[in-house]
């Protein structure tokens, strides 16, 4: 319920009568419960969802720009075939696209595929660490989304909306699950490539529900926490009397106003000094073996994706809810070599199958796959044709294409070794068991527990879910 009705029904008579019958022993079992303090003053204090969920916790490798699947994960020999020739009218006329006009040329992939796993799934060479894990994953071929454009398409598949305000996926979960560990933030995000999400902050915000809930960005080079540290000259004493006093004045303000923003400023205050001491910690590879970070290619001190993957199991392991891994770099245009999908893909694939490879196969090894969620994609796909900037160059590359793309998912109840949907022998529309990205927030959410149409946070008047008024649950994606 909201913070706020629930402030108004404690003041009514009739409430009072109904509850009453408790007596002076129900107020003294709730101190007993909620210990020190306002009784639930802590909103992420660990909560049940509405059954018993197959996924503890979910990792989001998200993609940023939206990765070619037409060159990773579907195989269209036909494609192929037809490659340099003009794209058949049906498919582009009184459509839109990012960077395209008029008649585009056929694009097949130049990569080289082989079927890998014991299933014959369909990859590339661009994502040879892939193969080994093939048996692990639930790919949907079948995806597709609203938005052409890297912003709106982000927080559609984030926030269940195109533009920004909403709570995003990571704050929904976090809202409804709380935290397994204390001493750590529900929800964390990790960004690699030195880019911040199209979608910017609104991409892991927490939008009308409170600000408790949005992810912590977290760094793996330099503080952990930016502004986490102490100021020059106070100890942790001080630091822990200053705290009291703050709690202090929250706590009379909470109880007059009931504003869930003060009992949000009360947590993170109580969170921020808990994690000065966990988060250097849990954020610190340096304890890892040698063979560790030799399998993720990660190195203590640097900024990269394979540290952020280690780092996510590391998180995984300490009990957040949600941790959130961006990398930028996946806008394949083809308008510069390192955007192409010969070399270029091949290179910053380099960067993110190994690392991401590991992260599966360590969670395995220890005994978290089966309860955490791993997830893989971008926030549309590329198309089946040639970009039209970048027609005559020698450097070949794709446009924004929201219609037909794939993502994969993990571990956490999922079926490994299966693909699910496909699109047509050109790449250009899903052909069977279309999956929209409100059917993936669906998706996600029942395998933590949820029904996705019943998590929900009244709102100027109204009520909201992730999913707004779309989205079910693909059931034949669950093993």
């Amino acid at each position: 319920m909201n913070p706020f009705l629930e402030k108004l029904q404690l003041g009514t008579r009739r409430h009072f009568l109904q509850q009453s019958a408790a007596g002076i022993g129900g107020i003294a079992l709730n101190s007993l419960l909620t210990g020190d303090g306002i009784a639930g003053t802590d909103p992420l204090k660990a909560k049940a969802p509405h059954f018993p969920g197959k996924a503890k916790r979910v990792i989001y490798l998200h993609m940023t720009g939206s990765p070619p699947n037409l060159d990773m994960f579907d195989y269209k020999p036909e494609l192929i075939k037809h490659d340099d020739e003009d794209c058949p009218d049906e498919f582009v006329k009184g459509k839109e696209f990012a960077f395209t006009t008029g008649v585009p040329k056929l694009m097949g992939s130049p990569r080289k595929w082989k079927q890998v796993g014991q299933n014959g799934m369909w990859m590339s060479d661009a994502v040879p660490h892939f193969h080994g894990i093939a048996d692990d994953l639930c790919m949907v071929h079948s995806m597709h989304s609203d938005q052409f454009n890297h912003a709106p398409a982000e927080l559609l598949t984030y926030t269940g909306s195109p533009r920004s305000g909403r709570p995003s996926m990571g704050a929904w979960v976090t809202y409804g699950l709380g935290s397994e560990n204390e001493n750590l933030p529900g929800f964390v995000v990790l960004i690699s490539s030195g880019v911040q999400p199209n979608g910017g902050k609104n991409s892991f915000g927490s939008g009308f529900l409170p600000s408790v809930y949005q992810g912590v960005q977290c760094r793996s080079k330099g503080d952990p926490v930016l502004y986490s540290s102490d100021p020059a000259g106070m100890t942790r004493d001080v630091r822990r009397k200053s705290l009291d006093a703050l709690r202090d004045l929250n706590e009379l303000q909470g109880a007059q106003m009931g504003d869930p923003e003060t009992l949000t400023r009360i947590s993170q205050y109580e969170l921020a000094f808990r994690m000065q001491t966990a988060v250097p910690e849990v954020m610190d590879i340096t304890k890892e073996s040698a063979k560790t970070l030799e399998a993720y290619g990660a190195t203590p001190g640097e900024s990269s994706l394979a540290n952020n993957c280690l780092l996510a199991r590391r998180l995984a392991e300490s009990g957040v809810r949600f941790i959130q891994l961006f990398d930028w770099g996946w806008d394949f245009h083809g308008t510069r070599a390192d955007t192409g999908i010969t070399d270029g893909l091949t290179k910053k694939c380099a960067s993110m199958d190994k690392p991401v490879a590991a992260l599966i196969k360590d969670l395995k090894e220890r005994g978290l796959f089966e309860d955490t969620l791993v997830v893989w994609g971008g926030e549309f796909g590329r198309t089946p044709f040639r970009e039209g900037r970048t027609a005559k160059s020698d450097v070949l590359g794709r446009d924004h294409y929201p219609d037909c793309f794939t993502m994969w998912m993990a571990g956490g109840g999922m079926k490994g070794g299966f693909e699910y949907g496909e699109s047509d022998e050109l790449g250009f529309n899903v052909a069977s068991n279309g999956v929209h990205v409100h059917d993936l927030q669906a998706t996600i959410l029942n395998q933590l527990g949820f029904d996705h149409e019943k998590l929900i946070y009244r709102f100027q008047g109204r009520d909201f879910r992730l999913t707004d008024v779309h989205g079910h649950v693909v059931k034949d994606l669950l093993a």
